[in-house]
């Protein structure tokens, strides 16, 4: 699937580039200053500036440019669930890192990433849009492109894009439902947990109980309106209903060696011709056989 340039139909007279690829395809102006810096605007195959004017069938093209990855490739069996120019979505299994840390192995998803990018002659930098804990599981998006990055973040900072997830949790939370909104951050001295703390980041978490489960166990639908660092596995916890499994937050479990905590479902709208999007990732199978031992 080539993603190296797209091409617009203008379809009336008079709007200068700029207006155009803001209003019709959502650029930021950082990457329209960007683009223009490279000469990679063109206009009925000339190079244009954003201030020229256009006219009804003419056509803009933006080019993107090539670019190396800072990961190397290695070849790692993906489950892909979408794909189209501009994104790409797959289900991440548990024990996988997205990206390598200091130590610079290149067994995680990135440098999967890389392989599967290469093996399609995409020439572009791995851009999560979302990431996950290495042991949590489910739907990571990829932009595979700057202009998909860019829409996809402004989308994301107007609240239009959905990210479900699931949680076995410990108990049997006393509402149905509720909204969780309470800041996090991290405790003086800490590097990596989490806590809810006063001057900590704004944070809301939306939560429904979809079943209660036999040995004290919830499973738990929960909607994201911030995505902060371990924010579920911190608001759950300070619940008093931990996931299942988490040892940083909650308690080891003899049912799972990881917290049971698996983004479901991301929503969004088509990066190029704002058609609903869904992508859902399926239970892993330690989550779903609990489920089954449980009801």
């Amino acid at each position: 699937m080539n993603n190296d340039s797209f091409e617009f139909y203008v379809d009336k007279h008079g709007d200068k580039i700029k207006k155009v690829l803001i209003e019709k395809l959502n650029f930021s102006n950082r990457l329209m200053r960007k683009l223009e810096n490279a000469e990679k605007i063109y206009l009925n195959d000339r190079k244009a500036n954003l201030d020229k004017n256009t006219y009804i069938d003419d056509v803009i093209r933006i080019d993107f440019e090539d670019e190396e990855n800072i990961y190397l490739p290695n070849e790692i069996d993906l489950e892909i669930l979408y794909e189209d120019k501009d994104i790409l979505g797959l289900n991440k299994p548990p024990f996988l890192l997205v990206h390598p840390s200091k130590d610079n192995r290149n067994d995680t998803l990135a440098n999967g990433l890389v392989w599967y990018f290469e093996s399609k002659n995409i020439k572009r930098k791995i851009r999560f849009i979302n990431r996950l804990d290495m042991n949590t599981s489910g739907v990571v998006l990829v932009a595979k492109n700057p202009y998909g990055q860019s829409v996809f973040m402004k989308e994301m900072k107007g609240n239009k894009v959905v990210k479900k997830y699931l949680a076995l949790v410990e108990g049997y939370p006393k509402n149905e439902e509720g909204t969780i909104d309470e800041p996090i951050g991290l405790l003086e001295g800490e590097t990596v947990k989490r806590t809810v703390l006063d001057s900590g980041d704004y944070c809301i978490s939306k939560y429904i109980v979809k079943e209660k489960l036999k040995n004290n166990i919830s499973l738990v639908e929960l909607k994201l309106e911030t995505g902060r660092t371990h924010q579920i596995r911190v608001h759950m916890a300070h619940l008093g209903h931990p996931v299942l499994g988490d040892e940083l937050y909650g308690n080891k479990s003899e049912l799972i060696n990881r917290q049971a905590l698996h983004c479901i479902e991301i929503s969004f709208k088509n990066t190029r011709n704002n058609e609903n999007i869904s992508v859902k990732a399926p239970l892993y199978k330690d989550f779903e056989k609990i489920l089954e031992d449980n009801r």
